[in-house]
């Protein structure tokens, strides 16, 4: 992205990656549909030490802008739900477009290439050794994302170059990504895998509705990838396991109607099954609804809005979407991504300290960071 708009400029332009092809997370992205952006695109959905660093390159590189690049290549798209876009056919078809633009501006993609070392001239400018060999550029822009998925390529190359040329590094973690529960937490839930249902996750102020799915090792499923960025080991998570219903009313009027009926019956009806009769075999002792007291009743619903869940760690940057922290973005541009220290360097997409949340936001950053470095690198 950041190539397509400065070779627009009429800049030479090489874009020098150390994968075997371009654009690997592009290509698994959405199940291979790539959910290339998000129409709810706000700095809202961001997470950054600086929060006010990515607004700027987001107005100024709009979903919009994204999508008229998508129909003038005539690639047929569908939003999924949240604002979510995603192909119709292929991620492929992304990749190409983006190669199609670079060549169209004469920009030179190289793959298998090696990044030596990087020094910068005394006159200005950068001497790079690389696989090609060596290769002399007025303006060097780092755009080698973060830890996550490293089978894929992923590597601390970018952080340590920021560190080289003495910019702060803020702590990395991995985000969007499945949670593992230990312990007992893990024995209560381990013979439920595969049960999925739509839950409200909540933690540190921040809350996700959408489905959770319990797994061999923990949990997963959008809800917990989304939550999973604002929690950290000892933090507080919480559940709404039925956010559709107003529940104190709810088992109310099961307790006036069905007096009789177990709450492990009433609570499967609105549950899976599976995870209803576990609930009420370690969380909520199942008797029949007419020998609740009101406020026994009212305990129920508060464990049912706010199920406390104990999660141990993540599952890492193995399976990770993204990478949080990463170059501080004090020390950058907002307007331009260029160094405040280094005058011709750039730091653009995940290596930089700006998240986004699942849904195409990470995508749409990437693309704007890119364009903002593009118009002046």
């Amino acid at each position: 992205m950041c190539a397509i708009a400065a070779g627009a400029r009429g800049r030479r332009v090489r874009v020098l990656d150390h994968a075997n092809k371009v654009g690997k997370k592009i290509l698994m992205s959405g199940g291979g549909r790539c959910n290339f952006t998000n129409t709810g695109t706000t700095p809202a959905q961001y997470l950054s030490a600086n929060p006010h660093f990515c607004k700027s390159a987001l107005a100024r590189y709009t979903p919009a802008d994204f999508i008229a690049m998508v129909e003038a290549h005539r690639i047929a798209w569908h939003e999924k739900e949240l604002g979510q876009l995603f192909c119709d056919d292929s991620a492929k078809q992304i990749v190409r477009m983006l190669l199609d633009e670079t060549a169209a501006v004469g920009a030179g993609v190289h793959t298998h290439c090696s990044i030596e070392t990087v020094e910068r001239l005394d006159g200005g400018g950068f001497r790079l050794r690389t696989g090609l060999g060596t290769i002399e550029c007025a303006s060097l822009v780092v755009a080698t994302g973060g830890l996550s998925i490293p089978s894929m390529g992923a590597s601390g190359f970018g952080y340590a170059l920021a560190r080289q040329f003495g910019h702060a590094v803020l702590a990395t973690r991995a985000g969007l990504v499945p949670l593992t529960l230990s312990g007992k937490h893990q024995a209560r839930l381990q013979d439920l895998s595969g049960v999925a249902f739509e839950v409200e996750a909540r933690c540190n102020g921040a809350g996700f509705r959408n489905r959770m799915l319990v797994t061999h090792r923990g949990i997963s499923g959008p809800a917990i990838l989304q939550v999973s960025s604002y929690w950290q080991p000892g933090d507080d998570l919480r559940l709404d396991l039925l956010p559709d219903r107003d529940i104190p009313s709810w088992l109310a009027v099961q307790q006036r109607e069905r007096g009789a009926t177990e709450l492990r019956t009433v609570l499967s009806e609105a549950l899976p099954r599976r995870f209803a009769q576990r609930l009420c075999e370690v969380w909520l002792p199942s008797r029949p609804l007419r020998q609740y007291t009101p406020a026994q009743l009212q305990q129920v619903a508060d464990t049912l809005q706010s199920w406390p869940l104990v999660a141990s760690g993540t599952e890492g940057y193995r399976t990770a979407e993204v990478t949080l922290g990463g170059v501080d973005t004090h020390e950058l541009s907002s307007s331009t991504m260029m160094s405040r220290r280094v005058p011709g360097l750039y730091f653009i997409g995940e290596v930089v300290d700006v998240t986004g949340w699942l849904g195409g936001y990470n995508f749409q950053w990437a693309w704007a960071s890119g364009h903002a470095a593009g118009e002046v690198a």
